[in-house]
This record gives structure tokens, sequence and C-alpha cells, in this order.
């Protein structure tokens, strides 16, 4: 089965949901405009309940040491997940200082955005290819992946939900697919019946 990773994660029951479903990811978004933000300490207690095998991906955005520092500090992180404009300086001094697998994610537009990925390949553990809206529940062009390769492994997002995720898999056979507002009841509000679809849809 492609992995799944169900990101904006906020609550109990939500993520009872998505591990019981199959979930092989976790996301927490650590990014204050975002309805899918969520405070240190809920994350921090969300974290520590999940069970081997499963992972927590934490979402930054263009983010400060002292960012990184209070929420790595307190909050147990498998993954981090670099979700903004971060150089390729800038990504490996996080990864050199904080040691973590590090997912960074690309807005594709056009086929130069997915070349603009390659040179990350050497520093990041995997990539990801998002609309260019990200948690807009907007897809990109798969076609501008159709054939592409890549040294690491590779996660599709961006408007995928139960109804697509199945063509998307077969079209493109990414290493995992994460999802967020497709898996919704309403912006930022997780629905435990369309996360269980989803990842159902997945397998």
């Amino acid at each position: 089965m492609t992995q799944v990773k169900i990101c904006g994660i906020k609550t109990p029951n939500i993520l009872d949901a998505a591990i019981s479903s199959g979930a092989r990811f976790i996301g927490f978004v650590f990014y204050p405009p975002s309805p899918r933000n969520i405070d240190v300490d809920t994350a921090k207690e969300l974290a520590l309940t999940l069970p081997t095998g499963v992972r927590s991906v934490g979402l930054f955005v263009d983010p400060t040491d002292e960012q990184l520092d209070n929420v790595l500090g307190r909050v147990p992180l498998d993954m981090m997940q670099l979700h903004g404009v971060e150089s390729l300086e800038r990504v490996a001094q996080i990864k050199e200082k904080y040691a973590l697998p590090i997912i960074k994610a690309f807005p594709v537009r056009t086929a130069k955005d997915i070349e603009n990925a390659k040179p990350y390949e050497d520093i990041v553990d995997w990539l990801l290819f998002d609309n260019i809206a990200g948690g807009s529940g907007q897809s990109f062009d798969w076609d501008l992946l159709t054939g592409a390769e890549f040294s690491k492994p590779w996660m599709l997002s961006g408007g995928l939900n139960a109804d697509n995720v199945v063509d998307a898999i077969k079209t493109l056979a990414p290493n995992a697919v994460d999802v967020s507002s497709g898996v919704e009841a309403a912006r930022g509000v997780k629905c435990p019946q369309k996360i269980r679809a989803f990842i159902e849809a997945c397998k």
C-alpha cells in the first residue's frame, strides 16, 4: 500500500481515526496563520500517544531557530516538514542542527518547479510536491510529474481526496500521499469518516 500522511491533526479522536485506519505519518502544523495550527502542549500530548511505526511530522514554514527550539524542545517529533521557501543552505543548517529527517515541500505550477527540487535531494530525506497554495484543496497538473525520477522517496499532495487518490497513485506511483483539506468536514476540521474512506481507497 502507498503510505499515507494525514496532516493537520489537532484532536485525540481524529488522531485515533488516522492511526486505526492505517496512516503512516501524522502531521502537526506549527504555522499560526493556518486553521490547522496546533499549540505545542497539545502536540506534545498527541505525539506521546503514537504507536511504534507511526511517525510524527512537524510542519513549519520558514521557521526561525527560536521557533524550532521551542517546538522540538517539547514535542517528540520524528520528522520535520519544511513548507516555505527555505534555501538549500537553510535546509542544510536545520538538518545539521536538529538531526531529524526532513521532508521538503515544493509548490508546483510548471515543470521548472519540479526541477528546482533536484538540488535538495542530497540534503533532504523526502520530497513533497504540492499545489502552489498548500492546504487549499486544489490539485496541480499531475502530468508534470509523469516519468519523473528522484533519488529520494517522494510524497504527492494537493487536492487529494477519496475520489481521486486511486487515479493519482495509479498514474504516478508516489511513495506516499499527503492529505489535509481532502479529509475535512470544514476548513481545519478533520472528519473521521473521510479519513477512513481516504485510507481505504489507498489500500
